[in-house]
């Protein structure tokens, strides 16, 4: 038996009048995944506890069968880990975004526009980042480049006793009213209000701006967390298994829990990535021996945060077509007994720009005992109204793996 779990990062939403009322789920055109709600077993999951905030860290532990409230520590020790990070046990990590903001003179007037800079590549980001270490780094604190927007910033000797709020929680607002506040929060805030003076005419930002594009001119920082200890994924579930994510989180996740993480050429996080190319992955570690294998799209996420409604629906479409319909083909083809479990980690609504805790909607596949049920198609409505309902997220992998 192969175990599959496709996770379409912030895929749940609520009605959007552009869309007929109707949510990117139920407008998508999605007929493999509507035909495995026909076969399989429907309901809504909750993954972020009430006392943890609703992001992507929390919610993928829960999916990935890990109890937040035993194994979180902080979201960017995560992200660090794929980094190749040493982090310390004495060591804070900070998540550290290149952003996108006005132009008012002070910096508590300026507003995020943009968290991800317009996705920012990769190679640019790393320039910027290189300036602000050169201008930042002393005894204690040190940038580490990553992915696109998305980088870190090790404190030594660090606190955790500090309230930082996430740049996509506050798009559009006013910067003066989200000042970091507790240990250290001078030296953070003083940072970010400098590095604009150093990137805003940055050679990479001078030549994105002429191209069209935002330019990625402050960094904000947020996400701190200690150094992470996740149980093995073999000790827990007795299984050997592989994660496939184009963002550092999800693969920092893996590394901690002893599974392989595979990097896939074209894998943006973005509704541009190789949707195809983590397929073939997938079924690739399948060939080589793995039991279980976690996908993980970033893109309705990412659309969810900006606010695209056309790209969200069409992200939908494309995991249905190019991740789940290709999987569950070939898997048939050769007369592979799977298991697959679809689900978002939590909601990024379209109108909100920003994640929720709401419950998520969930289809369980079995193709070996597969069921003919009334539930027509996978929505966030037919799961409720299902009536299934698992409290504790990481109680569902437990469901899914039989265990």
């Amino acid at each position: 038996m192969k175990y599959i779990v496709v996770l379409g990062d912030g895929m749940a939403d609520y009605p959007v009048d552009a869309l007929g009322k109707k949510t990117p789920l139920e407008y998508a055109k999605k007929p493999y995944i509507d035909s495995l709600c026909k076969k399989g077993v429907t309901g809504l999951v909750s993954n972020v506890p009430d006392n943890l905030k609703p992001g992507s860290d929390v919610a993928n532990l829960s999916a990935m069968g890990y109890d937040p409230q035993i194994y979180y520590s902080g979201r960017s020790p995560l992200e660090a880990v794929s980094m190749g990070v040493d982090i310390k046990d004495t060591d804070v990590v900070f998540r550290c975004n290149v952003v996108t903001v006005t132009d008012e003179e002070r910096y508590e007037d300026k507003k995020i526009i943009d968290h991800s800079a317009d996705e920012i590549t990769t190679d640019e980001a790393r320039e910027l980042i290189k300036a602000v270490n050169d201008a930042f780094k002393n005894d204690f604190l040190t940038f580490y480049p990553g992915v696109s927007y998305r980088h870190a910033m090790v404190w030594a000797n660090g606190s955790t006793n500090v309230e930082l709020v996430p740049p996509h929680d506050i798009l559009e607002r006013r910067i003066g009213d989200y000042i970091p506040k507790g240990d250290g929060a001078d030296i953070i805030y003083d940072m970010m209000k400098k590095s604009y003076d150093i990137l805003k005419d940055h050679p990479v930002n001078v030549d994105r701006i002429k191209r069209g594009l935002n330019p990625a001119n402050s960094i904000w920082i947020w996400g701190e967390g200690r150094k992470p200890r996740l149980e093995s994924f073999k000790k827990l579930y007795g299984l050997d298994g592989a994660v496939i994510s184009a963002v550092d989180l999800i693969k920092g996740i893996a590394i901690c829990a002893g599974l392989k993480s595979i990097d896939v050429d074209g894998a943006t996080g973005n509704v541009n990535t190789n949707f195809k190319g983590k397929a073939d992955a997938a079924l690739d570690a399948f060939k080589d021996g793995a039991d279980f294998v976690y996908i993980h799209l970033e893109a309705p996420d990412e659309c969810g945060h900006r606010a695209e409604i056309e790209n969200k629906v069409r992200s939908i479409e494309l995991i249905d077509e190019k991740i789940v319909g290709y999987i569950c083909d070939n898997l048939n083809k050769i007369g592979e007994e799977y298991r697959m479990l679809i689900l978002p980690d939590h909601p990024t609504p379209l109108a909100l720009r920003t994640h929720t805790r709401d419950a998520v909607p969930f289809v369980l596949y079995d193709s070996t005992s597969p069921k003919d049920n009334k539930v027509s198609s996978y929505t966030e409505a037919n799961a409720k109204e299902s009536g299934i309902y698992y409290d504790k997220g990481y109680k569902l992998l437990n469901v899914f793996l039989k265990k």
